[in-house]
Parts: structure tokens; sequence; C-alpha cells
């Protein structure tokens, strides 16, 4: 990524690594008076960035999770920060105190136990009041379980909803499979392990056995392992192996239009083919349907190829 515009004030502009003599060290990866958002592995610990690791050794302060997770984690790279600890129960309480802090010049990072801060993890207070403020706040980008998931389910990924933490009484954690019943995007949600038996159950009998779904184990970690299939298979296989319920879970649910038959979507698609072009046929059949649209314009492409094929067939056929 090149440098920022001339016209972007400094303190908002995040250290540029060029590989020449401008390259970050420790003592310059940050900048003064900013806080950042830092990315940490969620299981495999290679997965740290080297930036990360500059910007962890540079700061001032740490904000952590559980300073004795952190503890493990600046250990492991040969660092030694000091650490505030910054959860669900204290966020609100130290947050402002420690922005006033930021706003007199000290650099702090804000980590969570595992993966993206925020991403069903604290610091939205933090970064609240560091908006509020005027403090500048930096992404360190790295590991997230929703990303990771997404990306090997094999389910649609141009749509997707992340919606934390499924409730852990039944009732409730019906009701809210119940609002994806409709929904079209691709919901990605987190659960525990001892919890992930009776949430699959739920999913069956809420969404229907043939919904298909992605659950995805102990992602990056030594036993990491994952299935996509439907979600009554995918219940029987976690079912099949008491190991399949240690860990920590990423549950990824299809969206409807995708887990239906869909004949009306490509019947709508195969109407306006005959007017429009590949494109245009699926974004409107897109709008119509709520089928997503790069799957139409899939569709409509193999149709194209199989009509042209079939065209040159028939003038072959065709007498001399």
């Amino acid at each position: 990524m090149s440098r920022l515009p001339p016209d972007v004030p400094a303190a908002h502009q995040s250290p540029v690594n060029t590989g020449s003599e401008d390259t970050a060290t420790p003592e310059r990866a940050v900048r003064a008076g900013a806080l950042y958002v830092v990315a940490t592995p969620i299981g495999n610990l290679g997965d740290l960035s080297p930036r990360a690791r500059d910007v962890l050794a540079g700061v001032d302060r740490i904000a952590a999770e559980d300073t004795r997770t952190t503890g493990v984690l600046l250990a492991h790279c040969g660092l030694r920060r000091p650490l505030v600890a910054l959860h669900e129960h204290n966020e609100d309480r130290i947050a402002e105190a420690l922005i006033a802090a930021v706003a007199r010049g000290e650099s702090l990072a804000l980590v969570s136990d595992a993966g993206t801060p925020l991403v069903s993890d604290p610091g939205y207070a933090l970064v609240r009041a560091a908006r509020a403020q005027g403090v500048p706040v930096y992404a360190v980008p790295g590991p997230c379980a929703v990303i990771a998931a997404l990306s090997i389910c094999g389910l649609a990924t141009d749509r997707f909803t992340f919606a934390g933490f499924l409730p852990s009484k039944s009732s409730a954690r019906r009701a809210r499979l119940q609002e994806f019943l409709h929904e079209p995007r691709t919901v990605i949600v987190y659960e525990s392990a001892h919890r992930i038996g009776d949430s699959l159950a739920d999913l069956v009998a809420v969404l229907g056995e043939q919904r298909q779904i992605c659950l995805a184990r102990e992602i990056s970690k030594r036993f990491e392992e994952s299935i996509t299939a439907s979600a009554a298979a995918v219940l029987a296989w976690q079912t099949a192996d008491a190991h399949r319920s240690l860990g920590e879970f990423v549950l990824v649910i299809e969206g409807v239009a995708a887990a239906t038959d869909d004949a009306n979507a490509e019947r709508v698609l195969r109407l306006l083919l005959g007017e429009l072009s590949p494109s245009r046929a699926a974004r409107l059949a897109a709008e119509i349907t709520g089928a997503p649209r790069k799957q139409l314009y899939e569709l409509a492409l193999r149709a194209g190829a199989s009509n042209q094929n079939q065209g040159e067939n028939e003038d072959n056929d065709a007498p001399k």
C-alpha cells in the first residue's frame, strides 16, 4: 500500500514499511498518542505478523483481555511490556482513563486473548472513547476466526453476517436460529465446546435437516478439522466422536436463497437471457428473486456456452 496523500494529517498516518532506510523497527513502529488494535493468533503462534510483533514491542502499554494469556504470547516473542487488564467487567470503567493517557502522548495496543479485538471480544468502549477524543486508531490486521471459517467453508462468501455467540439456553437459542430461517446471507456464529451438540440439534429442529452448514473446530491448531454438509449429517458427524465436542467452534450456515432449489430464479434468469446480456440478466434476476447475483451470473455464462454449443451442433447437422 502506498503512502497516504500529503493532505492527510500526519497524526493520522500509520507508519509504512517501504523496504528501504525507512523500514520500521520496534522503536519506530508506533506513534505517540495513538491506539493500535492488534490481531493475535487464534491458535498457531506462527500467525503473529511481524508488524504486530513490532507494535507490541514498541507501545508504552498493552491493554489485554487476560494479562496471563498475553504474557505467554509476549514471552514467546521475547518481549516484556507493561500490561493492563481490559475485559467486559471493567472496560466501561477504565476506557476513558486509558484514552486520556494516550491523548497525553502515550501509545497503547489493544489485544484480545485470540484473534481480532472487538469481534465477540472486549474493546468497543476503548475504541469509541478514542474516536470521541480524536485519538488516532490504527488497525494491525491478522487472524480472525470468522473470516478463517468463511474462507474454508465452501459456502457463499459474497454476502455474510456475523451473529456472535448463540444464546446458552435452548429456548433463546431456537428463537435466534428462527431469525436465520429466511436470511439470504451466509450466517457465521461462534459456539462453545459444552453447547455445540445441543446447538446443532436445535439448528436441525429450526432450520431443517437439509440446510447446508460448515462446522470448523480448533482453527489453526493441532487438531483442526471441519466439515461442510447438511445439518443432519454434520450433527451425526459431530456426535460420532467425543473428541469433536472439544475445542473452539465456528459454525457457518448457508443463506436460505442458496439453500433452496431456486428453480424460480433459474426460470427468471433464462427468460431474461433471451433479451439481455449475462451480466444484466443476472443482476435483474437477483433483484427479482433475491438469489445471489454471482451464482446467477455463473449460471448465465454456462447457459450461454450451452446454447452456443447447441447452435454449433445444429449447424453441423444441418443439410449441406
